[in-house]
C-alpha cells in the first residue's frame, strides 16, 4: 500500500510543530516515512512525552522511606509493612470520554486497571474523579449517563469495587468532560515487576487481545483542543472489553509467578510504539519489532495502523527465552494471544519491520528519553480582588440551596451503579468520606480518597494546590488512617497561554507544598493538558488521589452519632466565604480568595484525631459547605437530627481549612476537650446531635423533609 506523502498540512495533523518536525529531519538526516511520522507524532506529544510539564512534575516530592517506586513505572508503589506494598496511580481518559462517554470511560478503568497489575499487584480497589458541564447544558445529561454506565460496566465485570470518588458540575467543562480514574492494587513488596528491559536477543512478547484498529492516534487527539470537527474524531476513542481484561490479569499475574517476565508494559496510550520504546529506553537497549507477527483482528492492517493502534487489553513483555512455552502455555490456557512479535537489540535504534519491508528506522532514545522538553512562559494569577459583602440568609435555606444541588445532593444514584463489594472486603462504603478496603487475610486496611476544589485553584492556584492535598489529608485522618502517599491527574487547559501555565505551576508549588509537609510524597500520576474547546479551558483540576493505612482495623473511625452526642470542632473557624460553596449555589457569584492552608495546623489536628480516635465516635472533616452541610451530611447518615448553637452565615457556611466535626458523648468530649488543651489544639462544641429536625439557632427544619431533598436532588437533575 502506497504511503501518504509528507506535506504540511500532514505534519499539522499529527500535531507537531514545524520547529518539532525540522528537529525530527535533523535528527534522521533526512525525511521520515509515514509510519515514522505517526511514532514521533505518538511519542512526542504532551500526553506521552510531558514536554510542557517535565521542569515542573521534577520539583514535586517523590521519596521517602515508605516509597518503594516513585513516578516514572506504571504505577507508584508503598510500603505497608508485613511485606507487602499498595500499588496505585490516578489517570485522565477526558478526550475519549467527552466523544463517546461509555467506552471512552469504560477504556479508562481498563487502562488504570492494567497499570495496576502490569506491576505486579492484584487490584484491590478503584475511584473516579468527574467533572461535568452545567446541567443543563444539552450534552451534560448524555455524559453523566454515558460515563458511569462505561466506569461501572467495566469495573464491576472486571470485578474491583469502587469504594469512593467525587462528581461535580460547572459551565467550564461543558466542552471538555473530565474522567479521572484511579486504581490500586496488592503486591509482595519483594516482587514488583518493572518494565526495563535487559538483555539483548531476548524475545519481545505480544501477549492478550488481538490489534484492531480502534484508538488509531488516540494519545495525539488527547493532546489538543476540541473545535467542530470533534465527531470526526470518535473512531480515536478504544472498545474495552472487560471480561479479556479479567482473564488478561489473571493470565498476567500467573506468568510472573513462573518467573519468566524480564520486563513488562501495559499498551495504552500510542500502544505498541510507547510500550515497545518506554521498556527499551529504560533499559538503555533497542527494539526490533515485525509486525506481520502482531496478532490482529481486522485484514490489512499497515505498519502504520499496528503501531498506534489503542485496542485494549494488551501487554508488551520481554521473556527469558528458556520459559517461551511455559509462558505461551498460560496464555493459551486464558485464550488468549501470545506472539514472540521481536527481540531486545544492542544499540539505540527502533527498527519496524512489516513482512521483511523496513516501515522505520529511528534513534530510540531520541522517541522517549530527549523527547522535547519546553519551558514554557508563564504569567502568575492575579491575586483574588476583594471580595463584596456576604448578605445574610437564612441558614436552612442557605442549607436547601446546597444539597438540593446536583454538586452537594447525595451521590447514590451514581455510586449505587458501581460494584462496591465485590471481592467482600469493602469496610466503608462510597458517599460517607474515605472509602476503606480490609488487606485480605490480615487485620490491617487501607483508605482511599480523591479531592479537588477547582474553583479555590482557579482563584489562587498555590493556595487551591495546597488544599487538595490538605482535604485528601483530612479525609484519610477522619477514618483513623496515616496518610501514606498521593497520585495526582493534573488536568488543566493550554499551556501554550501564559495564565493557564501559570495556573500549572502555581498548583505545582502548592501541591509540593503540601506533600512534604503532611509526608505524603506524589508516587504516581498524569498530566492532561489542552482540556479546551473553542480556545474556552476548564477550571484547572490538578485531582489528588492519596492513600492511607489502618494498621488495624479496631483503629478505624466508623461510627455514626447517636442521640445526644456532644457536636465538636476541631480547628480555627475564621469565616472564609471566597469561593464557597454557598457563595456559587446561592448567590451565583465565584469572587474572593481561596481559604488559607496552614500545613502546621493540617498536620498537628490531623494527628490529634489519630492519636484521640478512642475518644471519638464519627469523623468528618469540613470542607465545601463548611460546619452547616458537614453537621446535616453526619446527622442525616445516622438517620438523626442535629442541632447547632451558630445561626450566622460566616460561621457556618464558612470553609476554613484543617477543621473536623466530631461527634462522641459527654465523657468523651471532656477528654479530647483536655487532650487537645494538652496538644494545644483548637476545640469548641457546637452543638448536639439527636431529634429529629436540623436547627441552626432559631432556625429548623424536619430532618425527614430535607433528607428527601438530599437524596433525590442528583436523580431529578440529570434523569
Amino acid at each position: 500500500m502506497q504511503e501518504p506523502q509528507i506535506t504540511e498540512e500532514l505534519i499539522q495533523a499529527h500535531g507537531l510543530k514545524p520547529e518539532e518536525y525540522a528537529e525530527i529531519i535533523r535528527l534522521l538526516n533526512r525525511e521520515p516515512t509515514f509510519t515514522e511520522l505517526g511514532i514521533f507524532s505518538a511519542m512526542w506529544n504532551e500526553h506521552c512525552s510531558y514536554k510542557s510539564s517535565k521542569k515542573w512534575l521534577r520539583t514535586l516530592p517523590t521519596t521517602g522511606p515508605q516509597v518503594i517506586c516513585g513516578p516514572g513505572e506504571n504505577a507508584g508503589v508503598v510500603d505497608i509493612g508485613d511485606g507487602q506494598a499498595v500499588v496505585f496511580k490516578m489517570e485522565s481518559h477526558n478526550h475519549p470520554s467527552y466523544i463517546e462517554p461509555y467506552q471512552g470511560a469504560a477504556t479508562g478503568v481498563g487502562g488504570i486497571l492494567r497499570d495496576v497489575f502490569t506491576m505486579g499487584a492484584r487490584p484491590i480497589a478503584a475511584m473516579n474523579s468527574l467533572s461535568f458541564g452545567a446541567v443543563d447544558h444539552p450534552k451534560t445529561k448524555q455524559l453523566v449517563h454515558g460515563v458511569v454506565e462505561g466506569i461501572g460496566g467495566y469495573g464491576n465485570c472486571f470485578g474491583v469495587p469502587t469504594v469512593g470518588g467525587e462528581v461535580r458540575f460547572h459551565p467550564a467543562y461543558n466542552g471538555n468532560c473530565l474522567v479521572n480514574a484511579f486504581a490500586a492494587g496488592l503486591a509482595d513488596a519483594d516482587k514488583i515487576f518493572y518494565s526495563a528491559a535487559s538483555g539483548v536477543g531476548m524475545p519481545v512478547v505480544y501477549l492478550g487481545a488481538k490489534t484492531g484498529r480502534d484508538g488509531v492516534g488516540g494519545a495525539t487527539m488527547a493532546s489538543a483542543e476540541f473545535d467542530d470537527t470533534i465527531e470526526e474524531k470518535r473512531p480515536t476513542v478504544q472498545v474495552g472489553d472487560p471480561f479479556t481484561e479479567k482473564r488478561l490479569m489473571e493470565a498476567t499475574l500467573e506468568l510472573m509467578a513462573t518467573g519468566a517476565v524480564i520486563s513488562i508494559q501495559d499498551m495504552g496510550a500510542a500502544g505498541l510504539t510507547c510500550s515497545a520504546v518506554e521498556m527499551g529506553d529504560k533499559g538503555d537497549l533497542g527494539v526490533e519489532l515485525h509486525l506481520e507477527c502482531v496478532p490482529q483482528r481486522e485484514e490489512n492492517m499497515t505498519a502504520y495502523e499496528m503501531m498506534l493502534s489503542e485496542s485494549q487489553e494488551r501487554m508488551l513483555m520481554v521473556l527469558k527465552p528458556e520459559k517461551e512455552e511455559e509462558a505461551r502455555a498460560v496464555f493459551e490456557k486464558w485464550d488468549l494471544d501470545f506472539a514472540i512479535v521481536g527481540h531486545t537489540i544492542d544499540e539505540d535504534r527502533f527498527l519496524i519491520k512489516h513482512n521483511g519491508e523496513i516501515k522505520a528506522d529511528l534513534p530510540l532514545k531520541a522517541l522517549s528519553g530527549t523527547a522535547p522538553e519546553y519551558d514554557r512562559p508563564w504569567q502568575e494569577t492575579p491575586a483574588a480582588a476583594p471580595m463584596a459583602e456576604v448578605p445574610g440568609i437564612d441558614p436552612i435555606d442557605g442549607l436547601k440551596a446546597l444539597i438540593g444541588s446536583p454538586n452537594y445532593a447525595a451521590k447514590q444514584w451514581v455510586y449505587q451503579q458501581y460494584d462496591h463489594m465485590v471481592m467482600a472486603d469493602t469496610v466503608r462504603v462510597p458517599g460517607l468520606g474515605a472509602g476503606v478496603v480490609r488487606v485480605h487475610g490480615t487485620d490491617k486496611a487501607l483508605a482511599f480518597t480523591s479531592d479537588v476544589t477547582p474553583r479555590y485553584v482557579r482563584a489562587n492556584p498555590y493556595e487551591g494546590g495546597k488544599q487538595a492535598v490538605a482535604e485528601a489529608y483530612r479525609n484519610l485522618c477522619a477514618v483513623g488512617a496515616k496518610p501514606l502517599a498521593t497520585t495526582d491527574n493534573l488536568n488543566f487547559g493550554n499551556p501554550e497561554k501564559p495564565e493557564i501555565m501559570g495556573q500549572f505551576v502555581g498548583a505545582i508549588k502548592g501541591i509540593g507544598a503540601a506533600v512534604a509537609a503532611l509526608d505524603m510524597p506524589i508516587v504516581s500520576g498524569n498530566v492532561s493538558l489542552y482540556n479546551e474547546t473553542d480556545g474556552q479551558g476548564i477550571l484547572p483540576t490538578p485531582t489528588i488521589g492519596a492513600v492511607g493505612l489502618l494498621d488495624h482495623l479496631d483503629d478505624l473511625i466508623a461510627g455514626q452519632p447517636r442521640d445526644g452526642h456532644v457536636a465538636l470542632l476541631i480547628g480555627r473557624t475564621r469565616g472564609h466565604l471566597g469561593q464557597s460553596a454557598l457563595l456559587y449555589e446561592v448567590f451565583n457569584r465565584e469572587d474572593g480568595d481561596a481559604p488559607a492552608v496552614d500545613l502546621e495546623e493540617e498536620r498537628r489536628n490531623g494527628e490529634f484525631i489519630r492519636a484521640n480516635r478512642a475518644f471519638i465516635r464519627a469523623c468528618t472533616d469540613l470542607s465545601d459547605g463548611g460546619l452547616a452541610l458537614a453537621a446535616f451530611e453526619m446527622a442525616e447518615a445516622a438517620g438523626i437530627g442535629v442541632h447547632l448553637d451558630a445561626g450566622d452565615t460566616p460561621t457556618l457556611f464558612g470553609e476554613d481549612q484543617g477543621r473536623y466535626l466530631v461527634a462522641c458523648s459527654f465523657d468523651q468530649a471532656e477528654a479530647l476537650m483536655v487532650a487537645a488543651g494538652k496538644a494545644g489544639v483548637q476545640i469548641e462544641t457546637v452543638g448536639r446531635f439527636g431529634g429529629d429536625t436540623v436547627r441552626f439557632d432559631g432556625a429548623e427544619a424536619p430532618m425527614q423533609e430535607l433528607s428527601a431533598l438530599y437524596r433525590g436532588a442528583f436523580a431529578a437533575a440529570i434523569d
